[in-house]
């Protein structure tokens, strides 16, 4: 005998239908997500007290590129235009210090007028003493990417050193990415107020806040964030700066320097 199908009972299979579209959409969706966290690199960074800076955002709209010294002194890289010398930079709870941030890179010799010309747009900050990570000083923290360590003895490279192609990554704002080298060439534009004979484009994407952080070329340390092309990831080359400022580049754990030890109990003073 054949069912009769009565106004209720097509609502019924209705709502049935609706409820087993929903459930499907819902399982995708949650399937969506869970692939997409298994894509997602985890962290593997390790923390440390005090926490290593280099890569990750240092100041204001300031980034922190790599470890160096200057002398006997320990410094962190960071953009020339970022920030102005003598300026002191805070942690995120405005009262403990980071350090105090040093002069820029120059080139004295100038050959346009109206502008300022570097090497690179290279600046450092003078960590504190109580901020120095040792023993961690050829780190690079790219965050989910994990710990980049440089190896004794690293050489930065130099604008001659990269080609178009190369892999390149970045942290900067906290956020790690990736991308190809994709243009060089000297950097004049009259609406800008700085020369710089090697600027170096990446397709990476970039916002405020990612100046001064550190670019890896080929997993080397290569260069500092500097301009945005279109959103696109401009940076000038390492090498070069680390020497305008007389600077050098941190490969081994203390940056061959012997760190401070606390003074043991009961000592005088």
């Amino acid at each position: 005998m054949r069912a009769v199908r009565t106004p209720a009972s097509a609502r019924v299979r209705a709502l049935r239908l609706i409820l087993v579209v929903l459930a499907g959409l819902l399982l995708g969706i949650g399937t969506f997500s869970i692939v997409n966290a298994a894509k997602q690199p985890r962290r593997t960074t390790e923390m440390y007290d005090p926490p290593v800076l280099a890569g990750q955002h240092l100041w204001e709209y300031c980034s922190g590129g790599f470890y160096a010294r200057h002398g006997d002194t320990i410094v962190l890289t960071s953009s020339g235009h970022c920030t102005r010398e003598g300026t002191v930079a805070y942690d995120p709870d405005g009262t403990t210090v980071r350090g105090v941030f040093g002069p820029a890179a120059r080139d004295a010799s100038c050959p346009y007028p109206g502008h300022t010309c570097a090497a690179s747009d290279l600046n450092y900050m003078v960590v504190a003493v109580d901020r120095i990570p040792w023993g961690h000083l050829n780190v690079v923290n790219l965050g989910t990417a994990g710990s980049q360590i440089i190896p004794p003895g690293t050489r930065p490279l130099a604008c001659a050193d990269v080609a178009i192609g190369d892999p390149v990554e970045i942290d900067g704002r906290n956020i790690y990415r990736a991308g190809p080298v994709t243009e060089k060439g000297e950097y004049l534009h009259p609406e800008d107020g700085a020369y710089f004979p090697c600027m170096i484009a990446a397709r990476i994407q970039v916002e405020a806040g990612d100046s001064g952080g550190a670019v890896l070329v080929r997993g080397i340390p290569a260069g500092v964030a500097s301009r945005s092309f279109g959103g696109l990831l401009g940076f000038t080359p390492l090498a070069e700066g680390l020497a305008e400022l007389g600077l050098e580049l941190c490969t081994t754990p203390d940056c061959g320097l012997v760190p401070p030890t606390a003074q043991p109990k009961g000592s005088g003073t």
